[in-house]
């Protein structure tokens, strides 16, 4: 018996996910797809990087400027979003998207996850004491932040793993990737 077929491949085929041509991978996203904990993880690590990239730049800079703990989060916040959409617009406008499909493909992609490890790492800066208020030389300022991406990183990868295993998040991404 035949099965419905999408670029020349039967229904049978999904099971063969890592051989599958780009054309059948949208396909597959499209109508959902069991994600696994590795690619998870690895969009998990991503995300993690623009947003690190851009929340140490805002602690840095507020940290250097004396800014109290409400300023720095709010720029280290703003700064972890757009390094975050940063990455992956970049990436997707190098495999030949036009830049406003890139918009939409990056927020699509990213705001939940970004939303997510913002609030966890930022709440977890927040509880350990000290924190906030430590320099850039201190120990603890360092410290604080990697425990922080430690803990974001943990909640935010079955996150990544429930879009990804609905077709959506960095689901969206690897529809361009070659």
């Amino acid at each position: 018996m035949e099965h419905e077929t999408h670029s020349g491949h039967t229904a049978h085929d999904h099971g063969q996910a890592d051989q599958e041509h780009p054309d059948h991978r949208r396909h597959h996203a499209h109508h959902g797809s069991s994600a696994t904990w590795a690619t998870a993880a690895k969009a998990t690590l991503h995300c993690l990087t623009g947003c690190a990239i851009g929340e140490v730049l805002g602690m840095v800079i507020g940290t250097a400027l004396g800014w109290g703990t409400l300023p720095t989060m709010v720029l280290a916040i703003a700064l972890a979003f757009v390094f975050g959409y940063s990455l992956t617009l970049w990436a997707v406008v190098r495999a030949g998207v036009g830049l406003a499909a890139a918009i939409g493909v990056a927020l699509a992609a990213d705001t939940l996850s970004i939303t997510v490890m913002e609030i966890v790492d930022n709440g977890v800066l927040l509880l350990v004491p000290g924190a906030m208020e430590a320099h850039l030389s201190d120990a603890l300022f360092w410290g604080a932040l990697a425990f922080a991406f430690a803990i974001a990183f943990l909640v935010t990868t079955p996150v990544n793993k429930w879009l990804i295993g609905r077709g959506k998040g960095h689901a969206v991404v690897h529809q361009y990737h070659h």
